[in-house]
């Protein structure tokens, strides 16, 4: 794939999802939240009781970034930290119910703005997209591998 193809495709993927945020975020009628809290949130609820330190870790983010996060959804009533049993010193981190219905609200309205979106687009394209998933989910596999290496 050529530099120019290479960089349509990030453009084009980077724009889809900024589109898609901001769609579901007028739409929702919710406080806007920062990518790196959702990104923070949506882990936490697929991993209840990860702590801070391996929090920060999988995001790729310092430590204290992701304190500083915590206190924000804590704040905002997402999140719960508490004492990790095993380790008195460190705190795990809990989504709290209010966490997995916003969360599922948005899938559920991110699922839906997809099938719209997608019936606007001819058989044709719509095929293609459904051929490149494997290769896009390849490709962010490879880039979760190698951030993983470093």
């Amino acid at each position: 794939m050529s530099t120019d193809h290479a960089d349509a495709l990030a453009d084009a993927l980077a724009g889809v999802q900024r589109l898609v945020r901001r769609r579901l975020r007028r739409e929702l009628d919710v406080s806007p939240m920062r990518g790196a809290q959702i990104e923070l949130l949506r882990l936490v609820a697929a991993r209840p009781g990860i702590g801070v330190s391996a929090a920060a870790r999988e995001l790729r983010l310092a430590n204290n970034s992701v304190s500083t996060l915590v206190n924000q959804l804590s704040g905002a009533g997402y999140l719960r930290r508490e004492t990790d049993p095993d380790d008195r010193r460190s705190a795990v981190l809990l989504p709290t119910p209010e966490a997995g219905a916003r969360l599922a609200a948005w899938a559920s309205r991110r699922a839906a703005l997809m099938r719209e979106q997608l019936e606007r687009l001819t058989v044709e394209d719509r095929e293609a997209l459904a051929a490149a998933i494997p290769a896009l989910n390849r490709l962010a596999r490879n880039l979760q591998e190698e951030g993983e290496r470093t």
